[in-house]
This record gives C-alpha cells, structure tokens and sequence, in this order.
C-alpha cells in the first residue's frame, strides 16, 4: 500500500514538472542577429514586438547578396502594412504586409527536447534555466529548434529550416 502511494506521488510529482508549449510576454525589446546556413544572409540590429497590437519593429544592419543595407522597419499586421521609415531623410513608405501576424511561442505540438542550465549550475543565480523545443514550422515546410527561458518563455535561440537559405538561426 505504502509504495502504491509512494508511486502515485512519484507520478503526479513527474507530470506536474512537464514544461509546456508556452507564449513570450506580449510586450518585448531586444537584440538579434540572423545567419543562415549557406551564409547569403546576416543580419545584426534590435527589435520592438508587441503582440497586443500586432507589431514589430526593426532596427537592422545587414548583407544580403553580397550587398550591405540598414532598415527602420515597421511591421503593423492588423493594417496589412510595412513602413520603411528613413530618419535622415525624414520619409516613411508605406508598403502592403502579404503576411500573418506570427506570435513568439512554442506550438502546442512542439515536442520537449530537454531542460538545460545555460552558464553554471553549481552557483546560485548564475545559470539560466531554459526548455528546448524542437517540431514543425506552422505551414508544415521545415523543422524548427527553438530555446526559451523557462519562466517567462522569453526566446533565448531559433533555429528553422528553409529551401532557399537552409537553416536560419536567429539569436
């Protein structure tokens, strides 16, 4: 009787621990660099996200076919609207957006990969506890392998894969 109590807690204990698919706070700033595999593209600059309000903004300098550019971004989906906004010439274009709204989140389908202890383990408050996630893009063309902060489910890494650029990895 006593191990069946035992084991039922053992169960509970194990299921409750599970981490699950999780959505990114909806209001995020930050860096990021983008590289792919076949080294056509890099990318550096920092980004706004908002999920409330459908939004992102970027702030790149990059190489795309051997040819270096900046962009001020915005992305405003629930208008279906780019701007490509220029501070030295004072102008903004206003572009149609031919794409969904993507949420920074891991799909309920994602499958678990592991929970790893970025930096050390071995003293307090100096590691980073993230979840690694790994499944298939939303319109089902590749695989992604995606890192995130297991409080919170900020993105920490994104790897995914494309026919034209191979894997693209966004840190």
């Amino acid at each position: 009787m006593k191990l069946a109590v035992v084991l039922a807690c053992f169960v509970v204990f194990c299921l409750a621990e599970k981490p699950l698919p999780c959505t990114s706070p909806p209001l995020l700033t930050g860096g990021l660099t983008v590289t792919t595999q076949n080294e056509k593209v890099g990318i550096f600059g920092k980004y706004l996200y908002d999920a409330v309000g459908q939004r992102v903004r970027l702030f790149d300098i990059g190489s795309f076919q051997n040819q270096t550019f900046t962009a001020d971004v915005l992305l405003h989906y629930t208008e279906a609207a780019m701007y490509e906004i220029d501070d030295a010439k004072r102008t903004c274009k206003k572009s149609p957006l031919k794409a969904d709204f993507q949420p920074l989140k891991i799909p309920q389908d994602a499958f678990l990969v592991s929970r790893t202890v970025l930096g050390s383990s071995s003293v307090p408050e100096q590691g980073l506890l993230v979840n690694n996630w790994y499944g298939k893009l939303p319109d089902k063309s590749g695989n992604f392998v995606s890192i995130v902060t297991k409080l919170g489910c900020f993105p920490v890494r994104s790897s995914y894969q494309t026919k034209e650029f191979g894997w693209v990895a966004t840190e």
